[in-house]
């Protein structure tokens, strides 16, 4: 059995890719208003759970590449990771104190390429995926060294496969939670808490 201190990088990916992937956002709201549907939740999961895994990966062998080869400019992602995180949690605690609810509502039933393509653009063209997952979570991922930054990403990899299963074939239990604005205040302000949290850590 591991032991806790084994145990650990896995479980700090797991809640920074939670943190990261549970807030509103233009994927989340897709795959609910497609589980709400169950029109093509399984390739829809897919494609965002893989995505994200691949993200993930591309982040943690990217920055420790950079540890490597260029301490300095881990020290300039460093800061940038740590000021992105002390804005997300700015952001989040804002939207805890202005709550909205996720409506997943919308027109009639698409095809599966018309959904494919719409989760695909969602997904790859949307700037803070980048940030989030190559960047920050590839950041975070190098304080845990070798082989803990691979077993970080396999926690935040895990967090993606749990959070859009949970979301999309969950979605009719879930969505009258998500649809009230209570809901949200309370994710957002955990967010926000734990956004600041490991900020400090990325610094320390």
């Amino acid at each position: 059995m591991p032991s806790l201190s084994a145990l650990a990088p896995f479980a700090a990916g797991l809640g920074s890719g939670a943190s990261l992937i549970v807030a509103i956002g233009a994927q989340n709201a897709f795959v609910l208003r497609q589980g709400l549907r169950r029109e093509h939740v399984l390739p829809i999961v897919a494609i965002c759970v893989v995505s994200d895994a691949v993200l993930i990966t591309a982040g943690v062998a990217g920055i420790g590449a950079l540890v490597t080869a260029a301490p300095l400019a881990l020290q300039i992602v460093r800061w940038a990771g740590f000021a992105f995180l002390i804005g997300y949690a700015i952001v989040a605690a804002r939207r805890a104190l202005r709550p909205t609810g996720l409506s997943a509502a919308g027109a009639g039933a698409a095809s599966l390429a018309a959904a494919i393509g719409t989760c695909l653009a969602i997904t790859w063209l949307n700037p803070h995926v980048y940030l989030d997952t190559v960047l920050l979570l590839g950041s975070l991922s190098a304080a845990h060294g070798e082989p803990g930054r691979w077993v970080f990403g396999a926690g935040a990899a895990t967090a993606s496969l749990l959070w859009f299963t949970v979301l999309g074939f969950g979605a009719r239990v879930a969505a009258p939670v998500f649809a009230r604005p209570v809901a949200w205040r309370i994710l957002d302000a955990g967010i926000a808490v734990l956004m600041a949290v490991l900020a400090v850590l990325l610094v320390v």
